[in-house]
């Protein structure tokens, strides 16, 4: 039995990451006309592709951090009220920081004039977004594709 969860939980995390990586390179395409690079040029693709990598990562700590929570490496497979907080609290804890330092300190790149802000902290409305909307896609379709590779939810505990 346990050899079953493993089984999942690794394919899981696969397929998440996959879909993740997928789903997030076109919206760091759209979005990168809102960035400059810290030499003042316009982002190139392969910036978004390492920045859908990185997204790729971050869903895996929500999936992580929900299978800590709530004790089953399913849980997102009916995430109600409780699992879509948490994709939101951990998208927003995990993308506030992270464009703030890159932004602010590291000086990696930076806004356009054309990047809307949330007054205070200064981080664009983009990526917050980002990380509000694509996690429960994100989820929602890896939940799909497990109930189609694992008929019977019984199966894993």
């Amino acid at each position: 039995m346990r050899w079953v969860i493993k089984e999942f939980i690794r394919r899981d995390s696969s397929r998440l990451f996959v879909i993740a990586v997928i789903l997030n390179y076109p919206w760091e395409r759209a979005q990168s006309g809102l960035y400059l690079t810290n030499l003042g040029t316009a982002i190139p693709w392969w910036h978004c592709m390492l920045a859908s990598l990185g997204d790729g990562l971050l869903v895996l700590l929500m999936f992580w951090a929900g299978r800590v929570i709530f004790g089953h490496p399913g849980w997102f497979d009916r995430p109600g009220l409780r699992g879509y907080l948490l994709m939101a609290l951990i998208g927003l804890v995990m993308i506030i920081p992270l464009e703030w330092i890159m932004i602010s300190r590291m000086k990696w790149w930076s806004y356009t004039a054309q990047m809307p802000l949330i007054p205070v902290i200064a981080v664009g409305i983009s990526p917050m977004a980002q990380m509000l909307l694509l996690p429960p896609l994100i989820f929602w379709i890896a939940a799909m594709w497990r109930k189609k590779s694992c008929p019977d939810p019984r199966q894993v505990v």
